[in-house]
């Protein structure tokens, strides 16, 4: 249920808050809104600003998306962006974090490293009267985070889920089914909860006998891939195969990202197995040239560009001195109701990829 966000969030302790040693375009003072449609509120601050944007990585084509779509619209929208990745980093993300501060930045976005390592630097940035927006994983364990835009994880989880049983059904008949289970990187907020909106449609097939987890590793400390890292995840999958599958085949993978998609692939090919059922997320295009292709069964879309569009919105709205719009929903980060802006991810598959990707010409061209 989507809960309305009721009163409002102050950026800084106080009413009035001066950047000290900050140079540059941030802001000076915030202010309070005495309504209920919007969350925070602020004083803005000048059109040409300095915003900060820390990614975690750019391993992956997703953040490497929104490193090049930060610095497109933020520049398009008049701001002076500083765009900055942390090769997986916590410790080179809070250093990158130190540098926008001290370059006065207005806003700071930050797709966090580990969402729970960052309180000590953001409350330096709210304490110099910097907003600080969440992008794509909540901020936890601080009250230094005025908003978050995502798109909604249980939700894609969910996705995750019932598409595997799609395509259990449609290319292996009748179960039950062998199948394995993945899971993200736990320092990602995300990933555990993409675990639980996928085991909340898979754990009553499981239970009764339709799905078989032929290892028996069920919980998400069991699945976690970490890091992300396709090549943990394929060794841990050619372990599986080996320790349990020498004589039986394996008909569907629950896997939490398109890269760990493939190499799960890889590892049954190189084991020969037939193609296993295989989910995936973030429609890479090595993986949308597989889905095509007929390999990977599907991916989930969540369109790095709705994704930026919308955190610019949010940027937009703080330097003309607005309120933000009332949330979609709400989470508790440990430390308070931080407010959610959640967009919708869509599954695609094969028959209908072109339909999803009429407008992503980039995508659409590698269907063919």
């Amino acid at each position: 249920m989507k809960r309305r966000f009721i009163g409002v969030v102050a950026m800084a302790a106080a009413g009035t808050l001066a950047l000290g040693a900050c140079s540059g375009g941030g802001r000076t003072e915030a202010t309070t809104d005495a309504g209920t449609d919007g969350g925070t509120a602020a004083a803005g601050f000048a059109a040409d600003a300095v915003i900060g944007v820390a990614l975690p990585w750019l391993g992956t084509q997703n953040w490497k998306e929104a490193d090049e779509m930060f610095k497109a619209q933020l520049a398009d929208a008049g701001f002076e962006p500083l765009v900055q990745a942390a090769d997986n980093k916590v410790p080179q993300q809070q250093q990158q974090i130190e540098s926008m501060i001290e370059r006065g930045a207005a806003v700071i976005v930050v797709g966090p490293v580990d969402g729970t390592q960052l309180g000590s630097v953001l409350e330096k940035a709210a304490d110099a009267g910097i907003a600080v927006i969440g992008y794509d994983r909540l901020i936890e364990n601080t009250e230094a985070v005025d908003a978050v835009v995502q798109f909604g994880s249980i939700r894609t989880g969910e996705l995750q889920g019932q598409s595997l049983l799609d395509g259990l059904a449609e290319r292996k008949g009748e179960g039950p089914y062998n199948i394995e289970l993945f899971g993200g990187g736990p320092a990602d907020p995300n990933a555990p909860n993409f675990f639980t909106g996928a085991m909340s449609v898979l754990q009553p097939k499981i239970d009764d006998g339709t799905l078989v987890v032929v290892s028996g590793q069920t919980q998400f400390t069991q699945v976690a891939t970490p890091d992300w890292d396709n090549a943990k995840a394929q060794t841990r999958m050619d372990s599986l195969l080996s320790g349990f599958y020498s004589d039986k085949e394996i008909d569907g993978v629950l896997s939490p990202n398109d890269g760990i998609a493939r190499a799960i692939l890889t590892s049954a090919e190189q084991a020969g197995q037939d193609v296993p059922v295989v989910d995936g997320l973030d429609a890479e295009n090595e993986s949308i040239v597989s889905i095509w292709a007929g390999k990977q069964w599907s991916t989930v879309a969540k369109p790095t560009d709705l994704l930026v569009g919308k955190t610019v919105e949010l940027i937009k709205a703080l330097q003309m001195g607005e309120a933000l719009p009332a949330p979609d929903d709400t989470a508790d980060n440990g430390k308070k109701q931080v407010d959610i802006y959640q967009l919708d991810p869509v599954v695609v598959t094969k028959a209908n990829a072109q339909e999803v990707f009429a407008n992503d010409p980039g995508r659409l061209a590698l269907l063919k």
